[in-house]
């Protein structure tokens, strides 16, 4: 404890940022989306879960000053680490590392943008941006991805209930996702 007063204050949000990625990823492993939701259970499926956890919370962060968005801008940072070290450990030879998390960045903020416009136009515009993301249906949208969709809606209030405070903690908190049921 006596080696925290030492820390700098980037060293202290860098350990944060840590904390607060680690609980995207876990909300990101829920069972329920590989095996109700019909997620592929794959490196890909996962990155989309993960991309999607993250995405809502960088839209919770959104709101928040821009001396509280430098934690959200660690988060991120600490996510490409991830996909970086991720990539290294299976292999991708370094000069391919850069272009793999390029081609993921952009696909992150792709996502980011059609989740952004969705949101304006409704629960259903959700789940076609949804389907066509993580499902790789582009007609319309499979009954698995309106249950998402009422999922990052629930995830956005349990957020908003969170306060900047318990985000400097390194305390995330997303809902459990239950079992799939087609309304």
């Amino acid at each position: 404890m006596i080696f925290n007063l030492f820390k700098s204050k980037a060293q202290k949000r860098e350990e944060i940022a840590d904390d607060l990625y680690r609980q995207i990823v876990a909300a990101a492993r829920q069972p329920e989306f590989y095996l109700s939701y019909a997620v592929e259970d794959s490196v890909t499926g996962r990155f989309e879960m993960i991309v999607l956890h993250a995405y809502v919370f960088f839209y919770r962060m959104k709101s928040e000053t821009a001396e509280n968005r430098e934690l959200s801008q660690a988060v991120f940072g600490r996510f490409f680490q991830d996909m970086d070290d991720s990539l290294r450990e299976q292999g991708v030879g370094d000069l391919s590392v850069p272009k793999k998390i390029k081609k993921m960045a952009q696909s992150f903020y792709g996502h980011a943008e059609a989740y952004d416009k969705a949101r304006d136009q409704g629960v259903e515009a959700l789940a076609i941006a949804l389907s066509r993301n993580i499902y790789g249906e582009e007609s319309k949208p499979c009954p698995e991805a309106a249950g998402l969709a009422r999922y990052i809606l629930a995830c956005d209030e349990k957020l908003k209930l969170q306060s900047m405070e318990d985000f400097s903690k390194g305390e995330l908190n997303f809902p459990e996702i239950g079992p799939f049921q087609a309304h």
